[in-house]
C-alpha cells in the first residue's frame, strides 16, 4: 500500500517514494580501514521492502534520509486518508458478509479517524493551518467526506458480500538463500477453494499512465516472490484496485517474473551495502524533488546532509588513518 513504510524505519511519514503523494545497537570502535562517524549512532539496513526499495530507485540519498538517519517527515493529508481508507476496507470484512454494505463502510470512518489520531496525536495538526478554504473543523468534514467518496467508490469495483479473505494487513518476512530479508504488509490475500493464491492492493490514488505502472507492479511482484518463498506457491493472481480513479488492474506473474525480481533486489541490495560501507549516497534529482521533505538537508537544494552515524570503509588504511570522510 502507498502509506505506510512496509515495516521499515523512516521517519513519521511513509510512502513508495515512487508516486508523489498522493534501534539503533551500540557499535564497537572503528576496525583498520574504517573511520567512526559523528552522531547518533545507527545499525546499518538489514531488510528491504517494496518502499524502500522504491527510495533507493528513485533517490540514494532519500533512502539515506529515511533508512540510516530516520530524518522526520510531515504527515500529509492525502497520506493520512490513504491510510484511513484502507482501516475502514480492513475492518468492514469484520461484519457478516450480508452487512457489508458502503453506508456501514462510511459510518466506519469517524471511529477509525479517532483511533488513527489516539495512535498519532500529531495528526490532529493536519487541519489547523492555512491549507483549504474554511475552518479547521470545515476542512475535517471535507476531508472526511473526500475519504467516504473512495470507500463508496471501492464497492462499484469489488462485492465484499462475495468475498472472504484470508488475511488482511498481513506481515510477511522472508530470507533468501543470500541472506537478504525481504518484507512488507499485504492489504489482502484471497485464497480460492481451488487453492489458488490473489494479492490484492489498494491504492487511494489514480492508476498510473502505462510509463509509470512499473513501479506499482515491482511492488505487487516483491510480495508474489514473499509468498512464494514462505509457502512455496506461486501467486495466481496480483490486482491493484486504484480507488482514485475507480479502476482494477490485474497481473498474472510466472515464475520467470519472480526469479527477475530478485536478480533485481540483489542487486539493488548489494549497491546499498556498498553505498552503507562507504557512505556514498548520491542524490539523484527528479521531478520528484518538489514532493520531498528533505530539501533543507540535500545538496542539490544548497543544503548539508546530516553527519553520517555509521561508520565508514574507506579504500585503503593510509586514508582511514587521515580521518577522510564520504561527503554524505
Amino acid at each position: 500500500m502507498e502509506t505506510r513504510t512496509d515495516a521499515e524505519p523512516a521517519g513519521t511519514a511513509g510512502g513508495t517514494g515512487v508516486e508523489p503523494p498522493v534501534t539503533g545497537a551500540r557499535q564497537a570502535g572503528p576496525a583498520a580501514g574504517e573511520v567512526a562517524a559523528a552522531g547518533p549512532e545507527r545499525r546499518p539496513p538489514v531488510s528491504l521492502s517494496p518502499s524502500r526499495a522504491s527510495d533507493f530507485m528513485q533517490c540514494p540519498l532519500l533512502y539515506r534520509f529515511r533508512v540510516i538517519d530516520r530524518l522526520p517527515e510531515k504527515p500529509s493529508q492525502a497520506a493520512t486518508r490513504g491510510t484511513l481508507v484502507h482501516a475502514v476496507l480492513e475492518r468492514l470484512f469484520d461484519a457478516p458478509a450480508a452487512e457489508r454494505t458502503a453506508p456501514r463502510a462510511r459510518e466506519l470512518l469517524p471511529g477509525e479517524w479517532e483511533r488513527l489520531l489516539a495512535e498519532r496525536p500529531e495528526l490532529a495538526g493536519l487541519f489547523a493551518g492555512e491549507e483549504g478554504e474554511g475552518t479547521p473543523g470545515e476542512r475535517l468534514e471535507r476531508w472526511l467526506g473526500e475519504a467516504g467518496r473512495l470507500v463508496e467508490r471501492w464497492f462499484t469495483l469489488e462485492d465484499p458480500t462475495r468475498l472472504e479473505p484470508a488475511e488482511r494487513e498481513l506481515f510477511v518476512e522472508a530470507e533468501l538463500e543470500s541472506g537478504l530479508r525481504l518484507r512488507g504488509i499485504i492489504d489482502r490475500v484471497d485464497v480460492a477453494p481451488t487453492g489458488e493464491v490473489r494479492i490484492v492492493d489498494y491504492k487511494t490514488g489514480k492508476a498510473p499512465r502505462p510509463q509509470y505502472a512499473e513501479g506499482a507492479l515491482f511492488q505487487m511482484t516483491f510480495y508474489a516472490l514473499v509468498v512464494w518463498r514462505l509457502k512455496g506457491v506461486l501467486p495466481r493472481r496480483l490486482q491493484l484496485v486504484y480507488l482514485g480513479s475507480g479502476e482494477v488492474r490485474t497481473y498474472d506473474p510466472v515464475m520467470a517474473d519472480l526469479e527477475r525480481v530478485e536478480r533485481r533486489l540483489l542487486a539493488l541490495w548489494e549497491a546499498i551495502q556498498e553505498a552503507t560501507r562507504t557512505g556514498d549516497w548520491r542524490p539523484r534529482p527528479s521531478k520528484l524533488c518538489g514532493w520531498c521533505d528533505h530539501q533543507a538537508v540535500c545538496p542539490e537544494f544548497g543544503g548539508t546532509p546530516p553527519p553520517y552515524p555509521l561508520r565508514v570503509r574507506l579504500p585503503g588504511a593510509r586514508e582511514a588513518e587521515q580521518g577522510r570522510m564520504s561527503p554524505y
